[in-house]
């Protein structure tokens, strides 16, 4: 964050028997009590040459140095030159595929080191753009493709697009539960009334929510899926795979809390559902219309890693739950001609 000049003064003696965090904002009220706490406890203030402590009792004549530093909110809007996995840019739009972990948009808790901070990097002219450019999100740890504009005509064609729901995005998905069939969920997602950071499927006072889900292969405790958005809502696949009963792998919010059943598992798949720490879900595919061009465009991108190294042990643990039922059922079958040739000598 950025420095500025250290201010210097004296502690008065109407405020002696006083703590050094309550009498910091009454001698500096244009900073909040919170952000001169955070500058103490950083370090940031010293009391006669010391490091100050919070709660130290001051009794007049202390000379206290405090060296401000920018709020991180007020560092939000900053360039970063953070690497981008850039898939298509020309004048107009900018393709990226997101990996998990990063944040789309600053926001409390994550102030910096987000794609709008990169992009601020890579093109400055987005400065002058609503949100930085940006028309759409992916949740931090949601991975996939994502498009930005550079120009304020491809913001406005791109957000009438989305408003259109004429804007292809196709995820897939990993999920806890066999899904026996395709289908489609469409509910109203509004915030959840007993946790606001969460959404939830509400009957009033959501927005209206569409998801299409397609099999891809079934496993013996999971499902590969298709997932194609009509609408955009927030965390609108992760609630609305909840709702059906099939949460994805690894969400931390709308998952199964750690639970992992051992039934037909490998300890390998075990292992790696115990460390797989996102929610998986990739944005696989992203189709739209040139704002400039009016050409239809369409983008594709591979798994990442670990949901390919997820997918590989499920299907391997497949395979060796089919070779112990084939060897199950073998012995099953020895053991009744057993029987019977037993039967014919008696």
């Amino acid at each position: 964050m950025t420095q500025t000049q250290p201010i210097t003064l004296t502690i008065p003696s109407d405020l002696a028997g006083s703590r050094l965090d309550q009498a910091l904002p009454k001698l500096l009220p244009d900073y909040s009590r919170a952000r001169l706490q955070a500058w103490i406890k950083e370090g940031l203030v010293r009391m006669d040459g010391e490091t100050a402590i919070a709660k130290q009792k001051v009794w007049g004549g202390e000379n206290i140095a405090v060296q401000p530093q920018a709020a991180p909110e007020e560092m939000a809007f900053s360039p970063e030159d953070i690497a981008l996995d850039i898939v298509y840019e020309d004048d107009h739009i900018i393709v990226i595929n997101k990996p998990a972990g990063m944040v789309v948009h600053p926001a409390a808790g994550n102030w910096q080191g987000t794609l709008l901070n990169a992009l601020l990097h890579h093109a400055p002219q987005v400065r002058d753009l609503p949100r930085a450019g940006i028309v759409h999100r992916l949740d931090k740890e949601t991975s996939g493709l994502l498009v930005a504009t550079k120009t304020i005509a491809a913001q406005t064609s791109l957000v009438r697009q989305l408003q259109a729901r004429t804007v292809k995005r196709e995820y897939r998905a990993i999920v806890w539960g066999e899904v026996w069939k395709n289908g489609k969920v469409e509910t109203e997602i509004g915030r959840d009334p007993r946790a606001r950071t969460r959404m939830a499927v509400t009957r009033t006072g959501g927005k209206s929510a569409i998801t299409h889900y397609e099999v891809l292969e079934r496993f013996a405790t999971h499902t590969y899926l298709r997932c194609r958005l009509e609408t955009g809502r927030t965390h609108q696949i992760r609630v609305h795979m909840q709702h059906i009963g099939a949460p994805l792998v690894g969400d931390p919010v709308y998952g199964m809390k750690g639970i992992i059943p051992h039934r037909v598992m490998t300890q390998t798949l075990r292992d790696i559902l115990k460390n797989f720490k996102r929610q998986a879900l990739h944005a696989v595919r992203l189709g739209l219309v040139h704002p400039a061009t009016g050409e239809m465009m369409e983008w594709q991108t591979e798994l990442p890693a670990d949901m390919k190294m997820l997918l590989e042990a499920m299907r391997h643990g497949d395979d060796e739950a089919a070779i112990e039922e084939d060897f199950e059922l073998a012995w099953n079958d020895a053991e009744e001609d057993d029987e019977d040739f037993e039967d014919e000598e008696e």
